[in-house]
């Protein structure tokens, strides 16, 4: 017998979470119970038709199923452990979903603990840009089981357009570090050729266009080469220097955990901790290219 999910809770709102609660609240037709720290993210969704809760613990009082967008792994085992957190209260839901990028093992370990108080647990962080959160056509990476996937999927249907099963618990995490970790260090080499070739004479943004239409092309190029690296564009409020580090540091960890000498990924992860040590914490990730260039 198929699970049905009839009450639908959200906890984080932030640049990826707050559009992904909208949709799930306009596309979804179940409520949906939402919760951040931030009251103005609260207003913003209560007009979309999400109901306002006042903690965690009151959204799991009414929620059959709740999403976490939350910053760090260290969060969400705050949010489903702590004092106030989702199992403090007389009602639990029956699953939480991480859609954060978070520590493999961690997440593995979070997922017994709360299985033996009964909650399932799946991880299930979510690909590309803040327009994609926006427009409902994200990547999801989901690990957990078959059935809970199948429960799931109605609802992550509203927020991505892919959806996809990557294995047990863990492996939507392990995507996602992988994604996350081929795309920094794709800027990476491309920030090196792009400073070499301009100090060759070549302009910046003519090489990256030719190099589009090439056997170097690639999704990396195409928006963070062409948008940021050629016209050294890197605003706040975009894919930040620091988040970046962030997934970094996790494939890092993954790295060491496996045995494998990941030598371009710690050069990646060098020049990133060098930006945010710069000050460039908050800029869009690619300003590693700043560092390479002082040097």
């Amino acid at each position: 017998m198929s699970v049905v999910f009839n009450q639908v809770g959200f906890i984080g709102l932030g640049v990826m979470g707050e559009h992904m609660c909208r949709n799930l609240s306009r596309k979804s037709s179940r409520p949906v119970h939402a919760y951040d720290l931030q009251p103005a993210a609260l207003q913003r969704l209560r007009d979309d038709g999400a109901l306002a809760r006042d903690s965690i613990r009151d959204v799991a009082a009414h929620v059959d199923v709740v999403f976490l967008s939350l910053p760090s792994i260290q969060h969400v085992e705050d949010v489903c452990l702590g004092a106030e957190g989702l199992l403090s209260g007389d009602r639990k839901p029956s699953m939480i979903v991480d859609t954060g990028t978070s520590d493999v093992a961690r997440t593995r370990a979070l997922a017994v603990k709360l299985a033996e108080q009964g909650v399932r647990f799946v991880d299930a962080p979510v690909a590309r840009m803040p327009e994609a959160a926006r427009d409902g056509t994200l990547l999801i990476m989901v690990g957990g089981g078959q059935e809970d996937f199948d429960a799931l999927k109605p609802l992550l249907d509203c927020m991505g357009s892919d959806v996809v099963l990557c294995g047990g618990t863990g492996c939507g995490q392990i995507v996602k570090i992988a994604n996350n970790m081929v795309l920094m260090m794709n800027v990476a080499v491309l920030s090196e050729a792009l400073l070499i070739c301009e100090r060759a004479g070549m302009d910046g943004k003519q090489l990256l266009d030719v190099l589009a239409i090439g056997s170097a092309a690639s999704q990396a190029l195409n928006v963070a080469g062409i948008r940021a690296l050629a016209p050294r564009q890197f605003p706040q409020g975009r894919f930040s220097a620091a988040y970046a580090l962030k997934d970094v540091q996790l494939a890092s960890t993954l790295a060491d955990a496996t045995g494998v000498d990941a030598a371009i990924l710690a050069r990646t992860r060098d020049l990133l901790q060098g930006a945010v040590a710069n000050g460039d914490g908050q800029a869009y990730y690619p300003v590693l290219i700043n560092r390479i260039a002082t040097r």
